[in-house]
C-alpha cells in the first residue's frame, strides 16, 4: 500500500471509533427496573444465560412479574451540556 491509503485509512478508522464512542456515550441501559414496569422479553422457563444471550435483563426475585425484560434506556446527555435547575 501506498503511505498515502495507509493514512486515509488510519484516519477513516479514526473517525469511526469516534462516531461510535459517541453512540455509546448517548445512550447506555440498565437492569435497574421496578417489576411493574418491566416488558417481558423471554418465555417462561427462561434461563438466566438464555436471557442474557438476547441482550436482556434476568432477575427472579419478585414473583407475577417478567423475570426476563428489556433493559431500561437511559439518555446521557452530550459532554458539554449544561442543565438549568429551577427549584421548587
Amino acid at each position: 500500500m501506498a503511505p498515502m491509503q495507509n493514512k486515509v485509512i488510519c484516519v477513516l478508522v479514526l473517525v469511526s471509533m469516534l462516531a461510535l464512542g459517541t453512540l455509546a456515550q448517548t445512550q447506555t441501559e440498565e437492569c435497574e427496573v421496578a417489576p411493574e414496569e418491566r416488558e417481558n422479553c423471554g418465555f417462561p422457563g427462561i434461563t438466566a444465560t438464555e436471557c442474557t444471550s438476547r441482550d436482556c435483563c434476568f432477575n427472579d426475585s419478585v414473583r407475577g412479574f417478567p423475570w426476563c425484560f428489556h433493559p431500561k434506556a437511559i439518555e446521557v446527555p452530550p459532554e458539554g451540556t449544561t442543565f438549568l435547575y429551577h427549584g421548587i
